[in-house]
């Protein structure tokens, strides 16, 4: 809508006048507002797209290491995380230019004294009576920031302006100051609006006195968990005009060291870190240096960043036990091999290669033997098993051992799999191993059918006829010198007894030689082809638990190591690269830093992702 027309239907409804011209100015700053908050949510850019490249990066890294987590973790492990990325996308939609700054503390700590005082007006009640704040109240140095009070829930009555302060306030364009109620208050609500602000400011400045500066419920509930957040954190001993020069020191050298156990790093010497200083809000004393100091942290518009970095830092300190294995984690090729063995001694490759072995040296000597002695083994065969069959059914029992070998076997790859891995992901390798595992007994068997009996037609060489040919020989030699022997008894032939026994002593020495020639010739081809045959059943065994168990067993772990690079990237450079470092493998991660310390962490790949 232009200008113009609002001018127009202004002059309409009013009549000319400081009222007329203030509503229309109101109405147009209103009509730019939402114009930019259409155009804003229009152009929206993708997570982090206002933030630097590594917080970027990490942020990006978040969102796609939940979305992958989202089947294999539970909704609480990673409620921070979706937390932390609603918190992110929120705040990039408002204002760039603000730094919203928190004034918390205990009860009569003088919370709202200093706020009064970087004010320059009375704006927040101070007294006696206890609790004196018992809403945020919001003072905002420019104009804009209205989208970010209504985050905060700060209500249109509790928004104020500061006095025109010339210079100084000049340094504090962008700042908005929200006094909270007291953090220890009575009131339970307090407490709760306490909790919920200071989720959501850029900034802290936590006041404490000498009485209460060493107070447990500050240090164990809000300093020592928002370590991670030093750099966003001001902590300002006030009250000071009520000790001598000695003593502030001391109370304020006890305060950095408690400061310190609590693991929140202080910025001294130019190192990043929270910020403590000793001032006095009544008096006045030390609050323009708080004044130059909150100016420059507001002119230099990182505190967004540096908070929402922070708090990723604390949400991957979370999510470490469900990402950081112990140790080298995976499935070497040692426990493939170990399961190929398994399944091959439940389907019983080595014992149908040692009976095609003994088939075929059975089937050699049977062609090649003596027919006298073929006729009596087969005597002692019918005798003995009442069967001309040589090969036993195998016993139910057999077979039901055969299951319980082949269950063992994924069982134990399973644990090698899982050995070392975060339980979330352990439990998601053992149920892709127990699917597999379901069916694999039916299937080896149909299996080994397909593939048919080694022993049922063991092949024959090329010199089998040769030898079964010399056997025949040999038995017509001993037939014709008997047949000599008897005509010569009966009167048929001439006498003469030496030819006949010679060539009936050829053919019985004869026959044995070609047995035994036969039976040791056919030791090295029955060796290959019982070998062979074993073969094939191992490769068939191993290709079928490989398709049902190892596959997706890997396919988890590659899942895995996905998201462990995603983590790794979240982490950030410093905890990214002890996780590299201490870590191997698949799940070569040994270990993640907390997330005390410097907020200023950026993201860096830790390796490459696997798709």
């Amino acid at each position: 809508m232009s200008s113009s027309t609002v001018d127009d239907r202004a002059d309409d409804r009013w009549d000319d006048g400081l009222i007329a011209r203030r509503a229309a100015e109101r109405e147009r700053a209103q009509e730019g507002e939402e114009t930019l908050a259409e155009e804003a949510e229009d152009s929206l850019p993708p997570l982090g797209g206002q933030y630097g490249g590594s917080l970027r990066t990490r942020l990006d890294a978040l969102h796609e290491l939940v979305g992958l987590s989202r089947t294999r973790l539970a909704n609480e492990t990673l409620a921070e995380a979706g937390r932390v990325l609603d918190e992110a996308t929120a705040r990039q939609r408002l204002s760039a230019h603000h730094t919203v700054v928190a004034i918390a503390g205990p009860t009569g700590s003088g919370k709202s004294t200093l706020f009064n005082a970087l004010a320059g007006v009375p704006v927040s009640e101070t007294g006696l009576r206890r609790p004196t704040t018992s809403a945020p109240i919001a003072l905002s140095w420019s104009e804009g920031s209205a989208g970010l009070l209504d985050r905060l829930a700060v209500p249109g009555r509790l928004r104020r302006r500061p006095l025109a302060g010339g210079a100084a306030d000049e340094d504090l364009q962008g700042l908005v100051l929200i006094d909270l109620p007291d953090h220890d208050s009575a009131v339970t609500t307090h407490r709760d609006q306490v909790d919920r602000v200071l989720g959501l400011v850029d900034a802290v400045i936590w006041v404490v006195d000498p009485e209460k500066y060493a107070d447990a419920v500050l240090h164990e509930r809000y300093l020592r968990p928002l370590a991670g957040h030093a750099e966003v954190t001001f902590v300002v001993l006030n009250q000071i005009d009520r000790l001598g020069g000695e003593a502030a020191d001391l109370v304020l050298d006890d305060l950095r060291r408690l400061l310190d156990e609590d693991g929140m790093a202080l910025g001294e010497h130019g190192e990043p870190g929270a910020t403590v200083l000793a001032l006095s809000a009544l008096t006045g004393d030390g609050v323009g240096e708080l004044r130059e100091l909150l100016g420059r942290f507001v002119t230099e518009r990182t505190a967004p960043a540096l908070r929402l970095s922070a708090d990723v830092d604390a949400a991957a300190s979370r999510l470490r036990p469900a990402y950081v294995s112990d140790g080298q984690t995976g499935l070497g090729e040692r426990a493939r091999e170990e399961f190929a063995a398994r399944l091959a001694v439940a389907v019983g490759a080595q014992a149908a290669g040692e009976a095609a072995e003994r088939v075929w040296r059975r089937s050699a000597i049977r062609a090649c033997g003596t027919p006298w002695l073929r006729l009596y083994r087969w005597y002692e065969r019918m005798r003995a098993h009442g069967s001309t069959d040589p090969r036993l059914q195998t016993p139910l029992e057999d077979e039901l051992t055969a299951r319980q070998r082949v269950e063992q076997a994924v069982r134990v790859v399973a644990d090698d799999a899982t050995r070392g891995l975060p339980a979330p992901w352990a439990q998601a390798v053992r149920e892709a191993a127990a699917r597999g595992a379901d069916g694999l007994p039916e299937a080896l068997d149909e299996l080994t059918a397909s593939i048919g009996d080694p022993a049922a037609r063991p092949p024959r060489p090329a010199w089998w006829p040769a030898a079964v040919l010399a056997q025949v020989l040999m038995t017509l030699l001993q037939v014709f010198g008997a047949l000599w022997l008897v005509g010569q008894i009966v009167g048929v032939v001439e006498p003469g007894l030496l030819p006949p026994v010679l060539i009936m002593l050829g053919g019985i020495v004869g026959g044995p030689l070609v047995e035994w020639a036969c039976a040791a010739a056919v030791k090295g081809p029955a060796r290959r082809y019982g070998q062979e045959a074993e073969r094939k059943l191992r490769e068939a065994a191993a290709a079928c638990g490989r398709a049902r168990v190892l596959d997706p067993i890997s396919a988890e772990l590659m899942r895995y190591r996905e998201v462990r690079d995603q983590f790794v990237t979240v982490s950030g450079t410093r905890t990214g690269a002890r996780v590299t470092r201490l870590g191997g493998g698949i799940g070569g991660i040994g270990g993640v830093g907390g997330v005390g310390g410097s907020a200023r962490w950026g993201g860096t790949r830790a390796g490459a992702r696997l798709r």
